[in-house]
């Protein structure tokens, strides 16, 4: 019957006609609520009808007769209906009984299932769509082999799979190996095939998946949705004519999104336009150009974003043309996706187009653009042409450049048998001039050829290394062993490609290996490099495992105008830099294996303890000339790998510990900012994505593979590493100045001048949280002193987790600064008489200064330094101070004030107190109380009431953290301190005119050199430089292919 008909297939031909028109009970007839639904479905079977031959027609009367006897009634309505003008109501309509014989329920079940069958093989297996909305009727087996396009797409990306299954599976995760023919459909449509050959192509294409979940196909029933229409063709009603200008419309939840994508585009197109007002400056319009070409021509050489004449132009992943700095300016404001299509589109996958456009490219002909001067030049030579010009008021701006670079040949996209097959003319030409000239020698002409053509090319680098393998001179050093050096030793590019050719040249030999063997051998080294999988995945974090150096404000959402320049920072994603240090430390993790008697193929799970620092570097920019100086500061956040344990059978074993945590060879960079450590806003702003990324981490495993075999990390941070004033920048603290001293306890200034021992830690980070949503909403109504007595100091939100520790370099030097205090005021002799004026004190500081300048050389600073501290903290100091002061009970009082300090100092400063200095351990609480007693006796005059946040840590709160801990010294943030001097020759050594990405050279660089892996060469390196090595000119090594790639390269030479 008609109404078997399903949604999208009205027009079917061929056997599907041939079920409609067979004698159908009434149990599989769907009657219609509708009369011009009736109408509609008899008038499309009737012009169906009417198409059909003459013996067709005869047919279907003689197998339709007894379908016209059983049920009369139906007929005479259906050809009554089908003669109106005008449709009645849907009461008018009478059904016939259902009178259907039992013997006749088996031929019912048959055709109704042959008729759901038809049904199904005209929809989608995948989505379910109809093959009639494609306008081709493309379709595809469900379980047949792959086509060639797909198979050529799936051989260029090395997959293995080659049936339509697999390839279904691995793109909708559908298995449809145990389909069965009566529920699911066996093809599947052109849309679904587009999706799989973009998955595996990577190329754009204008597909999408109809629903957000795959269909589910079940067994036909009466209610089966693939046989029953889901369209009304109803009679429109009319409805109550309103006064529109009365009227209110109601907003639908699609106004909503086309007013958001209406604000979405008012943004582009302001982007768009200050990029363009921008590019009239320094671009061609492309009305310079003299040939009137086709529309479509001029918007293949136009940008898509300033549609001027390309300048510099490259290719996006999507194959659309845009000029260089154009792009790279709306990624940077829009974010990373396609301006014409949308598609995403990164920095990295910008590539220069293909040889054979820019030569059409180069060819155009434009105007000259200065007054005065007619000629028509070429893009080519343009640049030459008004650099000519002395007196330019055109686009004086603009030069074309094109850096050119190799394009992707035809020939190395074929197989092997193809190119053989190609090029079979041009071997037997090569073979005879070879047998004829050069005594058959065919490796020989070619690699002249392939030299030559290198050479016309302008590529002397692979020229020179093809020339280098022809004479048996070999590769040199290991690119490592070069990268050391270069590293280690802070060579910019053009110092070492000077060293590279001057011992080439002096030598005849390729001793150091040029830079691009440098650049492929710091892949490996850096992050994003090796892949790695977390289980369960991190939230919030992308799965790519190919991320290298990213923009740490890529987060920030800011037009052109707001953007801030003097904010630059760049950083690593925290998992892909965890990665890469587990690798560089792979021998030493199974070195630790073996040494402890453990099986190499242990799969963890392995714990790994990281301290993380974080510290301002002060003005760290470049003073040149005269004129007041503009300060340009800058932040460092990084990680040590403390140590790395696994459980084993007899609890849990350390395999790795890091013998010199404060060093700044195992600190490595993680993000580097040009910004001031007191702007909270920036600081939260950058460090917050680092934040996200550890929390994220903490409750996931890595899955890493270290020494062939795939191991389970966990991780546990340990934020250690700041100072007081970043502690109280973090955690939303109030500054050093405060009322509440400490960032351990909630002592105040005068407890903790009245109590200077007992104290005990109490502060946390989740507690200062909960401090600072009582600060915030002040939910008992109290005064602002009452408020700032409970929340004990805190006034900001905490967003970093640091964890209560004292920085042991700068305890160190606050406690070295007020010591230099009170040899002033002894010298002064204020226990006599307190009020002293600010001259005085300025007079007591210059004699102090000088007699300790002639006594121990220290030259006098504006500010406390850490060499400062460790010289002037010394018995050889006091006895220098006790000169000055005539009183001997001062002179006791200040000896055994510096003797109590300097037996409490080691507790807090080296590694490992507990084997270090055991003895001092178990006694520092006494000397602790000694020294506290001294304070309130002898210097009174200093510590009535007051106290500093150094004296206070020191004398309070060392033993309770070494018992926690293990350690103070361990966990400071000298590592980071100290690659602060490594931060300004790092960025002396890559200057470069755009600080954006001389920052991506000094975060490069420095990580490199804290490889372990590099280390190790260059440790090696300076050994034998150290024995005495030279090189000797004349002496030619006969095997240095082989010299090249191992550590015995470096002995016949000294660099």
């Amino acid at each position: 019957m008609v109404d078997t008909l399903a949604p999208g297939c009205d027009d079917m031909e061929g056997p599907l006609l041939n079920v409609h028109h067979c004698p159908t009970p009434n149990q599989i007839q769907h009657p219609y609520t509708k009369f011009s639904e009736w109408k509609f479905k008899l008038f499309r079977v009737r012009s169906l009808e009417s198409t059909s031959s003459e013996e067709e027609q005869y047919s279907r009367e003689t197998s339709c007769t007894s379908s016209q006897e059983a049920s009369p009634g139906l007929q005479q309505d259906s050809e009554d209906l089908s003669m109106r003008s005008e449709p009645g109501p849907v009461t008018d309509i009478k059904w016939p009984e259902k009178t259907v014989d039992n013997n006749h329920e088996p031929e019912v079940q048959r055709l109704e299932g042959e008729a759901h069958s038809t049904f199904l093989q005209q929809l989608c297996r995948i989505c379910g769509a109809s093959f009639k909305m494609d306008g081709q009727n493309r379709k595809y087996p469900v379980h047949g082999p792959v086509d060639s396009e797909t198979l050529k797409v799936l051989r260029r990306r090395e997959k293995k799979a080659t049936s339509w299954p697999d390839l279904i599976y691995k793109v909708f995760k559908i298995d449809v190996k145990t389909d069965l023919d009566t529920i699911h459909p066996t093809h599947f449509c052109h849309n679904c095939w587009n999706i799989m050959n973009q998955r595996f192509s990577h190329n754009s294409s204008e597909v999408y998946f109809p629903h957000n979940k795959t269909v589910e196909w079940m067994p036909h029933s009466e209610t089966c949705n693939v046989c029953k229409s889901t369209k009304s063709w109803g009679k429109r009603k009319a409805g109550i004519q309103t006064n529109a200008l009365l009227a209110k419309k109601k907003k639908t939840g699609v106004d909503i999104v086309k007013k958001a994508k209406n604000l979405h585009h008012v943004k582009t197109n302001k982007a768009f336009n200050q990029i363009k007002v921008h590019c009239k400056k320094i671009h061609l319009d492309t009305s310079l150009l003299v040939v009137d070409y086709p529309a479509d021509f001029i918007k293949s050489i136009s940008c898509r974003v300033c549609e001027h004449i390309l300048s510099d132009p490259v290719q996006a992943s999507c194959k659309h043309l845009f000029c260089k700095s154009c792009i790279l300016k709306y990624i940077k404001i829009m974010g990373c996706y396609c301006p014409s299509c949308r598609y995403t589109c990164f920095p990295t996958d910008l590539t220069t187009p293909v040889k054979s456009y820019l030569n059409i490219f180069n060819s155009l002909v434009i105007k000259c653009t200065v007054p005065g001067c007619d000629e028509e030049i070429t893009l080519e030579k343009y640049g030459a042409h008004i650099s000519k010009h002395k007196e330019t008021k055109g686009k004086e701006a603009y030069a074309h450049i094109n850096k050119g670079g190799r394009p992707r040949l035809h020939l190395l996209s074929l197989t092997r048998r193809a190119q053989k097959h190609r090029l079979r003319e041009l071997k037997m030409q090569v073979r005879a001039f070879a047998d004829k000239e050069e005594g058959g020698d065919v490796k020989s002409v070619c690699l002249t050829l392939f030299l030559l053509a290198l050479r016309a090319r302008n590529e002397h680098r692979q020229a020179d290394e093809l020339e280098a393998i022809m004479e048996g001179r070999g590769a040199g050093l290991h690119p490592a062993v070069c990268l050391a050096i270069r590293v280690n030793t802070f060579l910019s590019c053009s110092q070492y490609h000077k060293m590279y050719r001057t011992v080439k040249a002096t030598t005849g030999r390729q001793i150091f290996q040029p830079l691009h063997a440098l650049r492929n051998a710091e892949k490996a080294l850096l992050p994003g490099y090796h892949p790695f999988e977390w289980n369960p995945p991190l939230k919030n974090v992308s799965t790519r495992t190919d991320v290298g150096i990213i923009d740490g404000l890529s987060g920030l959402n800011r037009s052109m105008d707001e953007y801030p320049v003097d904010a630059i920072s760049k950083r690593f994603r925290y998992d892909a830099a965890l990665v890469s240090t587990l690798k560089d430390m792979e021998e030493d993790i199974l070195e630790g294996l073996k040494s402890h008697d453990l099986d190499d193929y242990l799969t963890g799970p392995f714990t790994v303890v990281i301290k993380e620092s974080c510290d301002g570097m002060g003005d760290v920019s470049e003073k040149h000339g005269s004129g007041p100086a503009v300060p340009e500061k800058a932040v460092r956040f990084s990680f040590t790998i403390m140590t790395i344990s696994v459980l084993d059978t007899n609890g849990s074993v350390r395999i790795f510990e890091e013998t010199k945590p404060n060093s700044e060879l195992c600190c490595k960079p993680l993000c580097l900012m040009l910004a001031d450590e007191s702007d909270h806003e920036t600081l939260t702003a950058i460090l917050s994505p680092l934040v996200a990324e550890r929390e994220a981490m903490k409750t996931s495993e890595l899955m890493l593979e270290v020494g062939g075999i795939l191991r389970n990390f966990k991780f546990i941070f340990r934020g250690t590493g700041y100072d007081e004033k970043l502690v109280r920048e973090v955690e939303g603290l109030e500054a050093s100045g405060s009322h509440y001293i400490c960032t351990l306890c909630d002592s105040t200034r005068a407890e903790a001048s009245q109590n200077l021992v007992f104290h005990s830690i109490t502060r946390s980070h989740s507690e200062n949280l909960q401090r600072y949503e009582t600060w915030r909403a002040n939910p008992y109504r109290e005064s602002v002193d009452e408020l700032r007595d409970r929340v004990k100091g805190v006034s900001a939100k905490p967003f970093i987790e640091t964890l209560p520790s004292i920085d042991a370099l700068h305890c160190d030097i606050g406690n070295a600064a007020e010591f230099y205090r009170i040899f002033q005021l002894e010298i002064g002799e204020v226990y006599k008489n307190s009020n002293s004026t600010k001259e005085e004190r300025k007079r007591w500081q210059v004699i102090l200064d000088k007699h300790i300048r002639k006594k121990m050389k220290l030259k006098p600073i504006m500010r406390m330094n850490g060499n400062f501290a460790r010289k002037l903290m010394s018995k050889e100091t006091v006895e220098a101070v006790c000169e000055l002061v005539h009183n001997e009970e001062r002179q006791e009082a200040l000896r055994e004030l510096m003797d109590l300090y300097l037996k409490m100092k080691p507790v807090w400063r080296s590694s490992c107190p507990a084997k270090e200095c055991p003895e001092l351990l178990c006694q520092y609480s006494f000397h602790s109380q000694r020294f506290a007693e001294l304070l309130s006796t002898k210097f009174k005059y200093r510590y009535d009431g007051k106290i500093t946040n150094y004296f206070h840590k020191t004398l309070a709160h060392v033993p309770e953290i070494i018992e926690r801990d293990g350690s103070i010294g361990a966990w400071a943030s000298e590592g980071n301190e100290s690659g602060n001097k490594l931060f300004r020759r790092f960025r002396k050594m890559n200057a470069r005119q755009s600080k954006f990405y001389e920052m991506e050279d000094v975060l490069k660089h420095h990580w490199l050199y804290t490889s372990k892996y590099l280390q190790k060469f260059m440790n090696a390196h300076i050994m034998l430089k150290n024995q005495g090595f030279t090189l000797d000119v004349e002496q030619r090594v006969p095997q240095e292919e082989e010299l090249g790639c191992s550590m015995e390269t470096l002995e016949p030479m000294e660099f």
